[in-house]
C-alpha cells in the first residue's frame, strides 16, 4: 500500500518541479531532505522511477510519474475545498473565480447576489484577468473561469452564461452618426480606439477590422470599455466594442450601431475542469448562473 504522506511529497515535487521548491510550497513546514526521502521511499515501494533530473533542483516526471500525478492531482487539489465544506457546511467556504473586467463589472454582481442569498456561507474570491486564464483552472488556483473562450479545451467543461454583441461606436458629432448602417470601410483614415494589445478583446477588434480590410493608421488604446467609450465621447476616434446588452452601450456623446458586417456574436462561458473533484460550492455557483 502507498503511504499517503509519501504520495503527498511526490505531488508537491511534481507540481513545483523540484525538491527545494516543493518544500517551500508545502502547506506545513517540512525540509527539503524530508521531501526527498518521501519520494525515494515511494519509488522503492512502487519499484519505478518517478522523476528524472533535468537541471539544478529541476525534476521532470517520467511516464510512470506522469500517470501517478494525473491520478493524485485531483485528490490533493480538491482536498482544501472539501475540508472547508466539511468544516463550514455543505455550502460554506471559498469559491475562486477568474474573470475579465467587463464581466466583473456587469455580469458577476447580480450572479453573486443570487448565490449569496441562497448560500450566505459562501465567500467568493474574484480575480480580474487580462485573458482567459485556463491554466488557473488546471493548477487548481481557480474553481471557475467566466470569460469568452475562442476555443474550448478538451479538459474543460463549459456552460454558456451570456452573449457578447459587437457594436460600432462613434462620436455623436461624427459625419456618419446619423446613418442607420455604416460599413467599416467608411472609417478608413479615422483614429481607432482599441483595447490594450494584451487583452483578448483587442484581438477580436483587430479580427473584425481585418475582415473588412480596414487597417487604422492611428490607434489610441485603453484597458476598459469605459475608458474606450470616454475617448470616443471626447471625439478622439471610433471603436468596436463587445457588450452584454443587446441594445449596446449608452452615453450622451456617442452614436451606437450594431455591427452587422461582419456578423459576429461571442459566447461567454462559465468554465471548470472536467476532472474537478465533487465541489458543492461550484455546484451552487452553476445553479445560480445566468440562464
Amino acid at each position: 500500500m502507498i503511504q499517503l504522506h509519501r504520495l503527498e511529497g511526490f505531488y508537491w515535487v511534481a507540481r513545483a518541479g523540484g525538491y527545494a521548491r516543493a518544500a517551500r510550497a508545502f502547506p506545513y513546514p517540512i525540509t527539503q531532505p524530508a521531501v526527498h526521502q518521501q519520494v525515494k521511499k515511494l519509488e522503492t515501494d512502487l519499484g519505478v522511477a518517478l522523476f528524472e533530473r533535468v537541471g539544478k533542483d529541476r525534476m521532470r516526471l517520467t511516464p510512470a510519474g506522469q500517470r501517478l500525478f494525473d491520478f493524485a492531482r485531483p485528490f490533493f487539489e480538491g482536498l482544501p475545498a472539501l475540508v472547508r465544506s466539511l468544516r463550514e457546511g455543505d455550502y460554506g467556504g471559498e469559491l475562486a473565480i477568474r474573470t475579465a473586467n467587463m464581466f466583473l463589472r456587469h455580469l458577476l454582481p447580480p450572479w453573486i447576489q443570487r448565490l449569496r442569498k441562497r448560500h450566505p456561507g459562501i465567500h467568493v474570491e474574484l480575480v480580474e484577468t487580462r485573458k482567459p486564464d485556463v491554466e488557473a483552472l488546471r493548477r487548481g488556483e481557480a474553481d471557475l473561469l467566466v470569460d469568452h473562450l475562442p476555443a474550448v479545451p478538451d479538459d474543460v467543461a463549459v456552460m454558456q452564461v451570456a452573449t457578447l454583441h459587437p457594436f460600432l461606436v462613434m462620436p455623436r458629432t461624427h459625419r456618419l452618426a446619423g446613418r442607420k448602417r455604416v460599413p467599416l470601410t467608411a472609417f478608413e483614415g479615422d483614429t481607432f480606439i482599441s483595447y490594450n494589445s494584451d487583452l483578448l478583446a483587442y484581438e477580436l477588434q483587430m479580427q473584425a477590422l481585418a475582415g473588412e480590410g480596414v487597417h487604422p493608421e492611428r490607434v489610441l488604446s485603453a484597458s476598459t470599455a469605459e475608458g474606450i467609450l470616454g475617448m470616443v465621447e471626447a471625439g478622439l476616434g471610433f471603436t468596436l466594442v463587445p457588450h452584454l446588452d443587446p441594445a449596446g452601450p449608452r452615453g450622451k456623446g456617442i452614436a451606437v450601431l450594431p455591427l452587422t458586417t461582419p456578423k459576429m456574436e461571442f459566447a461567454v462561458y462559465a468554465a471548470w475542469r472536467k476532472d474537478t473533484p465533487e465541489n458543492p460550492l461550484l455546484d451552487a455557483a452553476l445553479e445560480t448562473a445566468p440562464k
